[in-house]
């Protein structure tokens, strides 16, 4: 099992382009935690020369692999025009090597408390989560919780602006820094 992670990609098309070269090529599935293309070019958070949510759409539309996108408060029912692939309300589940995979922006799951909840409810072996544009990799209970941040340098919460993503593996959980390509988070199973 290979399966790439991301979240708040808020447009950013050859900053998901990289990720997906770089770590996602042959995966078996990328799961999107929302945000994705983030309401047009008219969006005030518009900055630098990346930011194309058409050609990020496009690049989603055309991947050999397999999107399974959940819904961020970011994500227009006018990006779901453009889309292909559904943009799933307010959760997305995959079940992969006997793993149970709730995935959800998080805008709504506040505390750790509202996540663990939620996590308990589904059941969730990983449970993901987007919206705060800063990574996350931590077990509590039977539940690893994964946030994989953000693409984006202009909207990393990082104090040293590292943007990233995530990969799932039969033995782990990594968050890899999508310039260097570190994995400066580690979870084994």
């Amino acid at each position: 099992m290979k399966i790439g992670v991301m979240s708040d990609t808020h447009g950013y098309h050859e900053r998901v382009k990289l990720a997906v070269e770089k770590f996602f090529g042959n995966a078996d599935l990328i799961l999107h935690a929302g945000d994705v293309c983030y309401h047009g070019p008219n969006n005030p958070n518009y900055k630098g020369d990346d930011y194309n949510p058409k050609a990020l759409a496009n690049f989603i539309n055309a991947s050999e692999v397999p999107f399974v996108i959940a819904r961020g408060n970011g994500d227009s029912e006018v990006d779901q025009l453009v889309l292909e692939v559904p943009v799933l309300i307010p959760y997305a589940h995959v079940f992969a090597n006997g793993k149970r995979i709730v995935v959800n922006h998080g805008h709504l799951l506040p505390t750790d408390a509202d996540k663990d909840k939620i996590a308990k409810t589904f059941r969730a072996d990983i449970f993901i989560t987007g919206h705060i544009h800063k990574p996350v990799l931590e077990r509590r209970g039977s539940t690893v919780f994964l946030n994989p941040g953000t693409v984006s340098p202009y909207l990393t919460n990082q104090p040293d602006k590292r943007t990233s993503v995530a990969l799932i593996t039969d033995d782990k959980i990594q968050v890899l820094d999508l310039d260097t390509g570190e994995a400066f988070m580690t979870l084994t199973f």
